[in-house]
């Protein structure tokens, strides 16, 4: 079997089954006394889990030599925006009861709600986008700079979570210090052309 074939029937069916598991288990972990607060935030990890591996897909890439790792990087993506939505739709409807003027007012009132309403809408437009023929529609060039925006939305998930978190700051740090990591290593070639421009022989 080649590596290509590998990654379309053995892996990418064995990921999607795995990144099936953090739903599965809000079927038996401990709810505690708050159980809409415990599956705002379980759902809220795992989206933000899911943006920062769809982002370490081309650098692993790169870093291993397999062109092949990039088949899964939509699938992951999507996985990202499916934890996304369950995280926004369980605020919408289990913790404000579709009440438009109570979500409204959160979203003014408290920065990280605001930040994380932004962050939600700003996956919408790659998700709906994800496939080839709105690749083909937009064009590579138009719909890499779309997608580009997947780095604004990990930053700003990040914040989110930050500024949501009133003590132990240690896990939210760890991502912006994983985020950072990855936005460095996506800038690095770019700085490296941009100093070979300017202080080349013919400048």
């Amino acid at each position: 079997m080649t590596r290509s074939k590998l990654i379309s029937h053995v892996v990418k069916p064995l990921l999607f089954a795995v990144c099936l598991i953090p739903l599965l288990l809000l079927g038996i972990i401990d709810l505690g006394a708050n159980p809409i607060e415990t599956l705002t935030h379980h759902t809220g990890d795992w989206a933000l889990r899911f943006l920062l591996i769809t982002l370490a897909v081309t650098p692993l890439q790169k870093l291993t030599g397999i062109g092949e790792i990039v088949r899964v990087r939509r699938m992951l993506g999507l996985y990202a925006f499916f934890y996304a939505v369950l995280h926004a739709g369980i605020y919408f409807v289990l913790d404000q009861g579709l009440d438009f003027r109570a979500v409204v007012a959160d979203v003014i009132e408290r920065p990280y709600i605001t930040i994380g309403f932004a962050v939600f809408l700003s996956l919408i437009p790659l998700a709906a986008t994800s496939t080839n023929a709105m690749m083909r529609r937009l064009g590579g060039r138009r719909w890499k700079r779309l997608h580009r925006i997947v780095y604004l939305s990990a930053l700003g998930a990040v914040v989110h979570f930050l500024w949501l978190v009133k003590a132990d700051l240690r896990e939210p740090l760890i991502y912006l210090a994983i985020l950072l990591l990855l936005l460095a290593f996506r800038t690095a070639p770019l700085l490296t052309r941009f100093r070979s421009a300017v202080f080349s022989p013919d400048h």
